[in-house]
């Protein structure tokens, strides 16, 4: 009989992402959707904490499977049963997020759920990643570091599950802090990323789930509302802004990070691929959400006609979210390149200060000149540097070395 060792196919060069992957992905479509409900359900400070700390756990969970995946083949033999039991231990973990931070009577403790259901998703990746490092003994003791940091998170989850609201936010965020810095602090020396291709792409579909769901928030904010020019023109504004989001990433960004990280080898690849991925998608995700809920609420503003009228602006906290969304996009790519190719784009540093310096503006505005005003600059942004770095931009684009 074969052992799980041996139905472990370790990974080259070559090897892309698989349609169980994609499976597994969908579950966080579903959970960053419960996040942005919870944020938009309270528009408040208080509210975008909590959702940036169910962010912050969802994230570290998804980062930790597409590290293994690249290490040996998640579709085939124990990866792919750890995959399929990750799955389903997230999907609770989504059920569970309206809940995180308001527990409803009658019955389970929810927010124990969520974390019971949390950890499971880690340790089940740390025990599989294991199986699949074979007789790597570089790689086994970083996991072994590795678990120093989870085991700690995990404690401190838990704790926090009995406590009140308050208390649990605060605890929950000690949590994080020592997940992400525990992890940082374990070096890089054992972590082994054979396939920089398929990490690259992983990263990249994340980064699409997000705007999708960004998407989906559009169409919920609309759901149920008549169908009105306002109504149209901010759905149109809005998509408008999501595919400007798309292309800044796609169009140039994410090619030349990819090529960068394959020519990269051994530990400077895997401290490029947890720099540049692991932690700095992260602020990009949160950014897409954080417009998400912003867009949500426009779409509101301007067709729910029994609690809003079209001169009203989109004060406080949603535009909060809206702008400083995007700004927080917007400078997460500036860091990427920085760390990437050692640069500063110059021009998204300007649209970042410039829709700061606006959000005071914008808060007296009616919400969809507001919208309308992220929209345009960011169309300005998209033209601009199409053309003004057009040749760079097919070399990129074309493969050509530039």
């Amino acid at each position: 009989m074969a052992t799980a060792r041996q139905l472990v196919i370790g990974t080259d060069e070559s090897h892309r992402v698989t349609s169980l992957e994609l499976f597994f992905d969908l579950v966080f479509v579903y959970a960053l959707t419960q996040v942005t409900a919870v944020m938009a359900g309270d528009p408040t400070w208080t509210g975008l904490a909590r959702g940036g700390v169910l962010l912050a756990m969802l994230w570290f969970a998804w980062c930790a499977y597409a590290w293994l995946g690249n290490q040996a083949r998640a579709d085939e033999g124990v990866l792919r049963a750890g995959l399929v039991l990750a799955t389903m231990a997230m999907f609770v973990v989504a059920l569970a997020i309206p809940e995180a931070f308001g527990d409803l009577p009658g019955g389970l403790n929810a927010p124990l759920v969520l974390v019971i259901a949390l950890a499971t998703v880690r340790f089940v990746h740390l025990a599989v990643y294991v199986v699949a490092a074979g007789d790597d003994a570089g790689l086994r003791r970083q996991l072994a570091r590795t678990a120093v940091p989870v085991a700690v998170w995990a404690a401190l989850l838990v704790a926090g599950a009995f406590l009140d609201e308050q208390a649990r936010l605060v605890v929950w965020t000690v949590a994080l802090v020592a997940d992400y810095v525990g992890i940082f602090a374990g070096g890089v020396e054992g972590w082994r990323l054979n396939a920089a291709a398929h990490f690259a792409e992983r990263h990249g579909l994340i980064i699409i789930i997000a705007l999708g769901e960004s998407i989906v928030a559009i169409g919920v904010g609309a759901a149920g509302l008549p169908m009105t020019w306002p109504l149209l023109t901010a759905v149109l504004l809005g998509l408008t802004v999501t595919a400007a989001l798309w292309w800044a990433y796609f169009d140039v960004v994410a090619p030349v990070a990819e090529r960068v990280l394959v020519r990269a080898r051994g530990a400077e690849r895997a401290r490029l691929g947890r720099d540049s991925y692991t932690y700095l998608h992260f602020p990009m995700v949160v950014g897409i959400v954080l417009l998400a809920v912003g867009l949500k609420k426009v779409i509101g503003y301007v067709a729910d006609a029994d609690h809003h009228g079209l001169g009203d602006p989109l004060t406080g906290v949603p535009l909060v979210a809206m702008y400083g969304g995007v700004v927080l996009y917007l400078l997460a790519h500036v860091a990427f390149r920085l760390r990437n190719v050692h640069s500063v784009n110059v021009q998204r540093v300007v649209v970042a200060v410039l829709l700061l310096v606006a959000m005071p503006v914008a808060d007296r505005v009616p919400a969809l000149a507001a919208l309308g005003f992220l929209a345009v600059v960011l169309v300005a942004l998209i033209a601009y540097e199409a053309t003004r770095y057009a040749e760079a931009r097919r070399a990129v684009r074309h493969g050509v070395p530039h």
